[in-house]
């Protein structure tokens, strides 16, 4: 049995965020608006969207985030960043990074009102799953953003783990990150796991940290070395992550 303290927590998580979506829209709306004829990448939009998951965990006290590693020296030097995937709270955990970063995301997201509706105004990259041109069309979005001198930030397991260990990754990112010469930035989460309890909408208290490694130079690595670049970052993550646990 669920105790009561749990419902409320939950509901009061649920409420803070619908109420900071609504609080946001309007201020990414004009950030966009203010920002569109000189911001072609949509960075400024993207960045006060990324904001409200800054109010959102201080409306949150029982969540508990860390955030620890070497971060970015010049944040519009782009990377493609690539993380393990726990849960929904990831995203809440990433976007507490003070730079801005272009995600692709599923396209069931940005169907979402009003949250839907400032992933698009912020720029982020739709993406439907199992379509073959769906995803060819995401890449070379994400290509054209880092052109312009934004990260984007993609989770290469294609989807939240279900058991909790690291699921094997796919290859667009590194294939991304090797086109566009560009470095990889791998990151790790450990700790949202249980964070939203599975088929329900009930919260579990969360304590999870978020580490920023060592950027990964592609510029070593042929357009024929797609795995090996893969492999390579599947394993420092995973390295990681079991120091984490």
């Amino acid at each position: 049995m669920k105790s009561p303290a749990k419902y409320l927590l939950s509901a009061w998580s649920w409420f803070t965020f619908g109420l900071l979506c609504a609080i946001w829209l309007p201020a990414v709306g004009i950030t966009f608006l203010i920002t569109r004829p000189f911001d072609r990448s949509r960075y400024w939009p993207g960045f006060v969207f990324r904001r409200l998951t800054v109010a959102h965990r201080f409306l949150n006290p029982h969540w508990k985030f860390k955030i620890s590693g070497v971060f970015p020296a010049n944040p519009r030097n782009p990377y493609v960043v690539v993380c393990n995937h726990q849960s929904f709270v990831d995203m809440l955990l990433i976007s507490q990074l003070p730079w801005e970063m272009k995600w692709m995301s599923k396209q069931s997201l940005f169907k979402v009102p009003v949250a839907g509706w400032m992933l698009r105004l912020a720029g982020d990259v739709e993406i439907r799953r199992g379509d073959a041109r769906s995803a060819l069309k995401a890449l070379r979005l994400c290509q054209d953003k880092l052109e312009q001198k934004v990260s984007v930030m993609m989770f290469p397991e294609g989807t939240r783990s279900r058991s909790g260990e690291l699921a094997e990754f796919k290859d667009g990112a590194f294939k991304l990150a090797i086109e566009a010469g560009v470095p990889i930035l791998p990151m790790v989460l450990n700790g949202t796991y249980n964070a939203l309890t599975p088929n329900s909408w009930t919260f579990n208290q969360v304590k999870a940290e978020l580490r920023v490694l060592d950027p990964i130079d592609t510029s070593v690595y042929s357009r024929k070395e797609v795995s090996l670049l893969r492999q390579h970052v599947q394993g420092v993550i995973a390295g990681e992550l079991a120091k984490m646990n």
